[in-house]
C-alpha cells in the first residue's frame, strides 16, 4: 500500500461550524498526519498524509458530517513527504 499525500479545498460555508475541530477529532481514528485551516476566501485546506484507503475514509467521513455545508471540494494528490507527525489545526 501506497502513502500519499492529499491536500483538499473545501468551499461552501465551512468556517465557523466546527469544521477544523471536526477535522481533528475524526483524524484520530485514521492513521493520517497533516492540518486543516481556514483560507483567507473563506474555504477551508486540509492536508492528510498517510495509505490511500487512509485518507480516503477519512475525507468520506468528514464530508458525511458536513453535507449541506461544503459546496465544493477540489482534491491534489502529492507524493508522500512524512513531515507531519499528528494532525493539527493550523493558524
Amino acid at each position: 500500500m501506497a502513502k500519499e499525500q492529499r491536500i483538499l479545498i473545501y468551499t461552501g460555508s465551512v468556517q465557523g461550524v466546527g469544521f477544523r475541530y471536526t477535522a481533528t477529532h475524526l483524524a484520530r481514528g485514521f492513521a493520517v498526519d497533516g492540518y486543516v485551516r481556514n483560507l483567507p476566501d473563506g474555504g477551508v485546506e486540509l492536508l492528510a498524509e498517510g495509505e490511500d484507503e487512509e485518507i480516503t475514509a477519512f475525507t468520506q467521513m468528514l464530508t458525511e458530517r458536513f453535507d449541506g455545508y461544503i459546496r465544493d471540494q477540489r482534491v491534489f494528490r502529492h507524493p508522500y513527504s512524512g513531515a507531519f507527525r499528528g494532525f493539527v489545526v493550523e493558524r
